[in-house]
């Protein structure tokens, strides 16, 4: 008797994925943002061979895999594989696109005894270690569900993998890629991007928006030299002092409400009805954070926290320059506080727009006419999704209550992946999936990051039953 093609994928997460899986997680494959010497560190090659030497092996009919590389910019991992099935005798050619990276985050501190960032561990069905689920479960996922639906005699259309490696930096290397290789990608009618979340690990989850981002460096000078606290304190004003004073312009200190109108959009209806039903369905998600005994984070009904997380601005100071280690601070007047800021935006917002008020109401009229500076990075636009078409809404939830054994689920996502709007703009007439198995505690670009490995196989399949679904579109048969 042939196995299912659940059971296949299965076969191929346990004895195939999972083994890769954990050789990718030791490497340090560094986004170029953290590591500025990435082309000479070796990390992003050995990352980029090993995925690419697993996807070589697939016994998928047609497959090809090629490693491109532009001047400067990380190297895209692409992977084509031909119409299969009848799929391959209709009229039409259009591609399935499936997205994903392999670049990571930094380590960051934190992590539970007998884990780490670069050793990877299974406990309780979750893989531990940096990237296995943000995002380098991506490449190993679509290729098993073109292999799956091959294997059981399905049919796909033509399916084009595009793999980068500056994800993690914002994307800057990869408009370039989509630009040479229009014309290979061609006609894109379906995306599905394996790099976002999910509201738990019960249901198969669509996002439904992301978060657009603007981020940079405020660098705040008041003195040539540090000077003892006791002989200038009171007359030379703190850096630091003045450089809350100017992020006071940007946010509430009270309620954290971001205060520039550039960063704040209205809400759609639909949205603020699905957070509610998200909230029915499972709650706000709030218990499963890691606060200390004694924090309660619910100051406001959880519907409007699920809108704070998704469709409103936040501030946050990630990093600090200036600053030393405390048990080495002397009692000196520091000469300048550098902080650099993360300022999340709603997915309708102008990313450019934002950024520049940013700088503007932080750099304007400085305190004591104190060197106040801010170098932006480069803005990060949202997304919003746009309506699926009823045979992908009809896929997803046969595949959710298939694979999962619970309707489907929409969510909207607090992060960003600078490419959904990049493909939108530039395929409008394609259906754009969003999908991921970032979900409760997994905590991508922190310690103690986990891939939920059931979700992942089960992901999988719903991913392969949507290709069949989609060259039914094409061929007349049946969805």
């Amino acid at each position: 008797m042939s196995p299912s093609l659940p059971d296949l994928v299965e076969r191929r997460w346990n004895d195939d994925i999972l083994p890769a899986l954990e050789d990718y997680i030791r490497i340090p494959a560094l986004s170029p943002a953290f590591d500025a010497a990435w082309d000479g560190t070796g990390a992003i090659d050995r990352a980029v061979d090993l995925l690419v030497d697993w996807a070589r092996r697939r016994p998928i009919a047609g497959l090809t895999v090629e490693v491109v590389r532009l001047d400067g910019l990380t190297p895209v991992i692409v992977a084509e594989v031909p119409a299969f099935g009848a799929a391959a005798t209709a009229p039409g050619g259009g591609c399935v696109l499936f997205y994903g990276h392999y670049d990571k985050q930094p380590p960051m501190e934190g992590w539970h005894d007998g884990l780490g960032p670069w050793e990877p561990v299974i406990r309780d069905g979750r893989l531990y270690g940096r990237g296995g689920a943000d995002d380098g479960y991506s490449l190993f996922a679509s290729l098993a569900a073109i292999e799956a639906v091959q294997a059981t005699g399905g049919s796909h259309a033509r399916c084009l993998l595009l793999i980068e490696g500056s994800e993690e930096s914002g994307s800057p290397h990869l408009p370039a890629y989509v630009e040479h290789l229009r014309d290979r990608i061609g006609d894109v009618e379906l995306v599905i991007c394996l790099d976002s979340g999910c509201a738990d690990y019960e249901r198969l989850w669509v996002t439904t928006s992301l978060r657009g981002m603007a981020s940079g460096v405020l660098s705040v000078e008041i003195t040539s030299e540090g000077r003892h606290s006791g002989a200038v304190g009171g007359v030379i004003p703190d850096t630091f002092r003045i450089a809350r004073r100017l992020l006071d312009r940007i946010e509430d200190p009270v309620t954290g409400e971001v205060l520039l109108p550039e960063a704040n959009v209205a809400i759609p209806a639909e949205r603020v009805a699905q957070a509610a039903e998200l909230v029915a369905a499972i709650g706000d998600g709030i218990d499963g954070y890691p606060t200390l005994d004694g924090v309660d984070l619910r100051v406001k009904p959880s519907a409007e926290l699920v809108l704070d997380r998704t469709w409103r601005p936040a501030l946050h100071v990630i990093g600090a320059d200036g600053l030393p280690p405390t048990a080495l601070a002397g009692n000196v007047l520091r000469p300048r506080t550098a902080l650099k800021l993360s300022l999340r935006l709603p997915p309708t917002a102008d990313p450019e727009v934002a950024v520049a008020a940013l700088g503007a109401a932080l750099t304007a009229d400085p305190p004591y006419g104190a060197r106040v500076t801010f170098t932006p990075d480069t803005p990060a636009p949202g997304w919003n999704a746009p309506p699926l078409r009823a045979w992908v809404v009809e896929a997803l939830e046969r595949g959710s209550a298939a694979h999962f054994g619970l309707p489907l689920g929409h969510v909207g996502e607090g992060g960003t992946i600078p490419l959904m709007g990049t493909l939108q703009a530039g395929f409008p007439d394609a259906q754009l999936l969003v999908v991921g198995v970032l979900g409760p505690n997994s905590n991508a670009h922190g310690p103690n990051e986990f891939l939920h490995l059931a979700t992942g196989i089960r992901l999988t399949a719903c991913a392969a039953d949507l290709l069949v679904a989609h060259a039914a579109t094409t061929t007349g048969g049946p969805r």
